[in-house]
């Protein structure tokens, strides 16, 4: 495998890798416009979810990487083997069994971390997730490329893009350490940072999918078989993810951040090994895939998010409706006590007018029984 990165336009589209693939049609100004726009945008989205990280938490994750070892299985073990697993499966040409296992191979991107915040994960996990694996992705791609091609006998090398991995790296961790540093500093704007972001990541990702599908136009292919494995392979992902957390004894908020972690890929690294690595030719029969890809792991996401604010919202409601019967259980009983109250020392009283023997009482006893409420929770 050859770790040289060329000088082409692939290369200069490192810096996000929210981006969809670009096409070999597509105007070359308009996709340099794209690339910086996104890269800036990327740039100030992780700065605002950095917002959301505390030292401390993110230094006893390092610490005890327990849930950040899960998380790598989940990415170079489940992934790859999936991958493959779909390729021999779908019996699919050469070419396209390549592009669904590098996208398997690749590391996490960081739509994760923006999914994972609104559904209130770990953001101290993922953030750490994402660049461990980034990081680890340096000799974790090229060693599961090598072990599960080895039965398909490939005629060139697959180019490792180390140049866009180095890029992903540096646009991730900076930003993060910006806004981990705000939030060290100025705790209460950092909140007001954190939620311009998180509207601000929405409207990137719509912005993001529209652009990437005007742009990579002619990538698409009419091939329903690799349509059909980029709809199931993010979801595999993420049910596997949280099944292996789940098995770990992951807390749940960890299980669903490890989920979305595992089903979430860097896009835009494998679009840009596929281009270093083959011809244009070629490329037609491949770029449909990751294109597709990403759309749904969109969508998936988008629905994993409101499915999680629907039993949420369940929650709430089923929690607000506890509430009120139990205040007008508990209203109730304080009633009918105190009648039974009102009533024992109305007759009291008559038995303290009507001559006779006295009986002598502790009123303290009789009204025990009586005045006792229960509580309720």
């Amino acid at each position: 495998m050859r770790a040289n990165c060329s000088s082409s336009s692939a290369c200069a589209a490192n810096s996000s890798e929210e981006e969809l693939p670009v096409g070999p049609e597509a105007h070359g100004n308009l996709e340099l416009v794209f690339t910086v726009v996104s890269a800036v945008m990327m740039g100030l989205l992780m700065f605002s979810l950095g917002c959301s990280v505390e030292f401390q938490k993110l230094w006893a994750h390092i610490r005890r990487p327990w849930g950040i070892a899960v998380g790598l299985l989940c990415q170079f073990g489940l992934m790859p083997l999936t991958a493959y697993l779909l390729a021999i499966s779908f019996s699919l040409k050469p070419v396209q069994a390549i592009a669904v296992l590098v996208m398997g191979c690749c590391p996490g991107g960081t739509i994760s971390n923006i999914f994972t915040f609104w559904v209130e994960g770990d953001m101290d996990l993922s953030i750490t997730m994402t660049t461990c694996s980034t990081v680890a992705a340096l000799g974790m791609m090229p060693l599961c490329l090598y072990v599960y091609t080895l039965s398909w006998k490939l005629e060139q090398n697959l180019t490792i893009p180390y140049q866009n991995i180095g890029i992903t790296l540096v646009c991730l961790t900076i930003p993060v350490a910006f806004g981990i540093y705000v939030n060290y500093r100025w705790p209460k704007q950092s909140k007001i940072i954190l939620k311009i972001g998180a509207i601000v990541g929405g409207v990137l990702l719509l912005v993001v999918a529209v652009a990437g599908v005007v742009l990579a136009k002619g990538s698409w292919n009419s091939d329903i078989t690799l349509l059909t494995i980029s709809f199931i392979f993010p979801l595999i992902g993420h049910v596997t993810g949280f099944l292996l957390a789940l098995l770990t004894h992951q807390s749940w908020q960890r299980c669903r951040t490890i989920s979305l972690e595992t089903g979430a890929q860097n896009i835009q690294m494998c679009v840009t090994m596929l281009q270093l690595s083959f011809t244009t030719k070629q490329l037609v029969q491949m770029l449909s895939f990751p294109l597709a890809y990403g759309l749904f792991q969109l969508l998936d996401g988008f629905l994993i998010v409101a499915a999680y604010k629907m039993y949420k919202r369940r929650l709430k409601s089923e929690h607000r409706k506890k509430d009120t019967g139990c205040a007008e259980g508990c209203h109730k009983k304080k009633s009918a006590s105190l009648k039974e109250t009102s009533a024992f020392l109305e007759a009291n009283e008559e038995v303290a007018l009507t001559p006779g023997p006295s009986v002598p009482m502790d009123l303290h006893t009789a009204l025990e029984p009586s005045g006792h409420i229960s509580s309720c929770t």
